[in-house]
């Protein structure tokens, strides 16, 4: 008759569960609470026996049920009766539960599910505390376009005063249309009355000045747009970042996993005589060398986490769960289509060509200061020495007039202002250049990180089988008496590195094409437009 193992009846119980599913070996962990190095030999055992199949997908090993197999039936109906005896444990252990989510639900932190990075992106534009000030000095700059505009309309004034004079000049009162006093003034002088000045020319400094802050308006939307693909960017190091946290603490609880079982077994072939004392201290020590590597690889996710808590701006004590995996997508490298991409998009190149316009424009309003200036003003107004009988004809006046003035010599100050907007515009260009020569050096420099991560994520594809073999072998070897155990604890190691070192080469790639796509000006803000 045939006999199960715990961990044979937990597996078989999973799969005949859902006869047409496939599941991953971190699944199935997640599936039986378990670590996978407990039941990962005798899921390979299975596989090997023919009750499972098995193919590998995305870089990652995937088992189901082997339909085909002689015994497929029986083993079913094994697995059925055992499962009917635990279903009861398991709705008692469902009603605890439930009576107690009322409880925790209160206690708990909330939790963020993004299922794209898209998610994240937009969550972080939304709440990102750096965005919505520089948005703010968006409308500060738009302010000051109105601003600018208004030195080119007229100035409306109202006045209105009382002086009280010691003496003014004597004249009979007249009988005619006007009251004398309006043109000498009175003792007690009452005024009240309207003005208008406006600016007419004055040397191109106001047209200087609404330029200048026309561009000042594009220099603030170009750092808007620089500071969101700072955020983007920050979003994938964090978002692929905690991906990678995921695959390394996955790939540590497979490596202790291994070494525990491995550990096990050694102590059973030491009960059994076919093992050394040596073997099982060794084996024993192994697993507690691998274990600070789990516990870093938790603390990593943690301190990810948190970090972007605060970039999305949510709690510092929130979850952040994320459902996605690294994908390695390469793609064709055109260093020179990318410079010109740099060249033209990127917001510290554009800065740049705005910073050389302003400092145009403000040569020019220096410049202002040589030229002449024309301005006009005119006056309405009523004056009595009696503010009862003040508002009619023989009390009111107009005036209107021009003003025409070129400075002569102020000191050398419009010199001095020419001689420092010049320099400034000096500034602007060698800036641009500097700029440019830095994007070129990013460009390359992204360019040369892509083909290096490339290339070794080629050599660890290439390996990562060889690797799974040759931890096989070991198993094998070590159980037939013909290798030692130190081989069997050296190629999991290797296993483990092998998948480090390719998740790790992912992840460098990914960055590397982030980095590029913040260098050319690419982002997710270009998309949605």
């Amino acid at each position: 008759m045939k006999s199960f193992s715990k961990n044979t009846l937990r597996l078989l119980k999973v799969f005949y569960s859902h006869p047409e599913q496939q599941y991953y070996i971190q699944e199935l962990g997640r599936l039986l609470k378990t670590k996978p190095g407990v039941f990962q030999r005798t899921l390979y055992n299975l596989q090997k026996e023919g009750v499972l199949q098995s193919y590998y997908r995305a870089n990652a090993r995937f088992f189901s049920l082997n339909k085909n197999y002689p015994f497929y039936k029986e083993f079913k109906s094994i697995v059925q009766k055992t499962a009917r005896l635990a279903l009861s444990a398991v709705i008692a252990g469902l009603f605890l539960l439930n009576s107690s989510s009322g409880f925790c639900a209160e206690n708990n932190p909330e939790t963020l599910v993004l299922t794209s990075l898209e998610d994240a992106i937009k969550i972080a534009f939304k709440n990102n505390k750096d965005i919505r000030i520089q948005e703010y000095a968006l409308k500060v700059a738009d302010a000051g376009i109105l601003d600018a505009r208004s030195a080119f309309l007229p100035k409306v004034d109202f006045n209105a005063g009382y002086t009280r004079n010691a003496a003014v000049l004597s004249s009979a009162s007249s009988g005619g249309k006007k009251d004398t006093g309006v043109f000498t003034g009175y003792k007690n002088n009452n005024l009240m009355g309207v003005s208008l000045s406006d600016t007419i020319y004055n040397g191109g400094a106001n047209i200087a000045s609404l330029r200048q802050a026309e561009l000042a308006l594009s220099e603030q939307s170009q750092t808007l747009r620089a500071i969101k693909l700072n955020v983007e960017l920050e979003a994938k190091r964090l978002y692929h970042g905690l991906l990678l946290a995921y695959e390394t603490k996955r790939i540590a609880e497979d490596l202790v996993g291994q070494a525990e079982s491995h550990y096990a077994e050694v102590k059973n072939k030491f009960q059994q005589g076919t093992a050394s004392r040596f073997d099982v201290l060794q084996s024993k020590v192994q697993v507690s060398l691998l274990e600070p590597q789990l516990i870093n690889a938790q603390n990593a996710i943690d301190l990810i986490i948190a970090e972007m808590n605060k970039l999305l701006g949510l709690k510092i004590s929130d979850r952040i769960i994320i459902e996605d995996k690294l994908l390695y997508e390469p793609f064709e490298i055109k260093e020179g289509d990318f410079l010109k991409t740099a060249y033209l998009n990127e917001p510290e190149m554009i800065l740049r060509s705005l910073g050389i316009d302003i400092s145009k424009w403000q040569i020019k309003y220096a410049r202002a200061g040589w030229l002449p200036q024309l301005e006009t003003n005119a006056q309405y107004y009523y004056q009595s020495n009696n503010p009862g009988n003040m508002f009619n004809s023989r009390h009111n006046n107009w005036n209107i007039g021009f003003t025409v003035r070129l400075a002569i010599f102020d000191g050398f100050s419009t010199k001095a202002k020419v001689d420092s907007a010049r320099a400034k515009h000096m500034q602007a260009v060698i800036s641009k250049e500097n700029t440019a020569d830095q994007v070129a050096v990013d460009v390359r420099q992204a360019c040369l990180d892509l083909q290096q991560a490339a290339a070794v994520i080629k050599s660890q594809e290439d390996n990562l089988e060889d690797a799974r073999e040759a931890l096989q072998i070991s198993y094998v070897r070590y159980n037939n008496g013909v290798g030692i155990n130190l081989d069997v604890l050296d190629a999991q190691v290797s296993l483990a590195n092998v998948e480090k070192n390719l998740a790790e080469s992912t992840y460098d790639y990914i960055m590397a094409k982030a980095r590029l796509d913040r260098i050319m000006g690419n982002g997710f803000i270009e998309e949605e437009k």
